[in-house]
């Protein structure tokens, strides 16, 4: 892992802000990052990665609180999730809040969210004092990139702003899961087994 200066970070803040599309280093893969309330800025999203414009758009946030930017609530089946895998490579969906665009949603009412546990991408969500998104820099179909170099090989000058976190661990992305009462849905299998998720929230007490 490459530490980043703050001047990087600083740039990236500016670039995000004016619409610009900035690739950075999670704890998975190298992400996407774009302001989700800037539509313009979404838009380059699908067409840098040449993606299909009903598939949603996951995000980062640096706080529990930085989530009701994207949600008006929280289920409760989440909260021991958020204390157990938070920072972490978990993604849970929860109802978006009105007015979120549809090309962040999928056409659908939910928003995905996470605080991750690289410090590049809590650093940069920090900074930033909102969400940004977080999906993976790569060609749709393509192998998600796990260093600058391959961001570089397969978006190019798509991209404003490449920060070399050096080389992420790859393998799998997020898990991504969805409340269901007080249980949980699978939607996307991950880093974090199911079965942890699913022990966790049932040695809760709600």
């Amino acid at each position: 892992m490459t530490e980043v200066a703050r001047h990087v970070l600083e740039e990236a803040v500016t670039v995000i802000k004016q619409g610009g599309v900035v690739a950075f280093p999670t704890e998975t893969y190298y992400g996407l990052a774009v302001d989700p309330f800037q539509e313009k800025a979404l838009e380059r999203i699908f067409i840098i990665k040449k993606r299909s414009f009903n598939k949603a758009i996951l995000t980062l946030v640096d706080s529990r609180q930085t989530l009701f930017r994207l949600t008006a609530g929280i289920d409760p089946v989440y909260e021991p999730l958020m204390d157990y895998f938070w920072p972490g490579p978990v993604t849970l969906l929860f109802s978006g809040k009105e007015g979120l665009s549809p090309l962040l949603t999928g056409n659908t009412a939910s928003i995905g969210s996470r605080i991750s546990s690289h410090p590049t991408a809590r650093k940069l969500c920090g900074m930033i004092g909102q969400p940004i998104t977080a999906t993976s820099a790569n060609l749709s179909g393509e192998r998600a990139a796990i260093s600058a170099r391959e961001v570089g090989r397969q978006l190019g000058s798509g991209v404003d702003l490449i920060i070399n976190g050096g080389k992420t661990c790859g393998g799998q992305g997020s898990t991504i899961v969805a409340a269901h009462g007080t249980s949980l849905k699978l939607i996307r299998r991950g880093k974090v087994p199911f079965k942890a998720l699913l022990e966790v929230v049932r040695a809760y007490t709600f």
